[in-house]
């Protein structure tokens, strides 16, 4: 059957179509996304506001004329942590769902978690032991771990690379200052955390799924996203620290030109990469991973798991 995945996201809104079944792999048939930074339309009471809701609506609606056009049978709507945590989040709901007919379900940082961290061990499999799984959205880190498909761990930490650069990044280039300070809050952050999952063990594999570590593995030299999803993508500890402090010392428009970046994600790359440098430190990772699947993989995964065998 065809399947239609709507990913309100806080970067972007993005309908990924696939053909699937039960037991199968499910192959990408269509993709229509729309770059809406949600997590940055918030205004200062954290409620989106009438033009941010009016963009919304008209993006859902095209992408549902999207989805009709590709045959779409059944259709999976979802949102993160933009939605999630505004203040009016009630009330854009209920304008989608009067205006568009489609009735979001929004997913909590933990189920956010849970089903990227399904999306990794379907694809790399049971061999690769206790997994370590990393995801940088626009609002929010997602840190997982486990030995099955079910994580013994998951935690979603408010630290995405939208909300974080609209927050504390306010000039380009960013302030020194600034940036010392960002470093220094991701890390705070993400040490409450670390013994929560040190406690479980090491892991045998560690990996990352999202935008954001995949143009960081691209500038640190992986491989291109056209040379195919079965090529091995890795990211290495000591390359992105290097990395770090000459991405501070750019312009949104000098990191658009490297390798991978694109002009939307841009800005963004640095508090990204700060993130990516501070889960990798504190969790002791010298290299991991990069996953071609994550959270919509994973709400595909988990909606054929629920149909059972033909």
């Amino acid at each position: 059957m065809r399947l239609g995945v709507l990913d309100v996201g806080s970067n972007t809104v993005h309908l990924l179509v696939v053909d699937a079944h039960p037991g199968a792999r499910p192959l990408p048939a269509h993709s229509h996304k729309v770059e809406l930074r949600l997590a940055q339309l918030l205004d200062e009471g954290g409620a989106i506001g009438p033009d941010g809701v009016d963009r919304l609506v008209a993006v859902i609606r095209e992408a549902l004329q999207a989805a009709e056009d590709k045959g779409v049978e059944d259709l999976l709507p979802f949102a993160t942590s933009a939605v999630r945590e505004a203040t009016n989040a009630d009330d854009v709901l209920e304008r989608v769902r009067d205006d568009t007919g489609v009735e979001l379900t929004v997913l909590t940082g933990a189920e956010e978690a849970r089903l990227t961290f399904l999306a990794a061990r379907r694809w790399f499999g049971w061999s690769a032991g206790r997994l370590l799984v990393l995801d940088i959205g626009g609002g929010s880190l997602e840190i997982a771990y486990g030995i099955d498909e079910e994580p013994d761990a998951a935690v979603s930490l408010p630290l995405g690379a939208g909300r974080l650069t609209a927050a504390r990044l306010p000039d380009d280039p960013p302030h020194p200052d600034d940036v010392r300070a960002l470093r220094r809050h991701v890390r705070a952050e993400i040490a409450r955390t670390v013994g929560e999952f040190s406690r479980l063990g090491a892991p045998d594999h560690v990996v990352a799924t999202s935008k954001t570590f995949r143009q960081l593995a691209r500038i640190a030299g992986a491989a291109r996203s056209a040379e195919g999803l079965y090529v091995q993508r890795e990211l290495k500890r000591a390359s992105l620290e290097a990395w770090v402090p000459r991405l501070a010392a750019m312009t949104s428009a000098e990191r658009a030109e490297l390798p991978g970046v694109s002009e939307g994600r841009a800005n963004q790359l640095l508090a990204g990469a700060l993130v990516a440098e501070a889960a990798m430190d504190l969790f002791h990772v010298e290299s991991l991973e990069i996953c071609p699947w994550a959270l919509r993989e994973g709400v595909i995964l988990r909606r054929l798991d629920h149909m059972g065998p033909v």
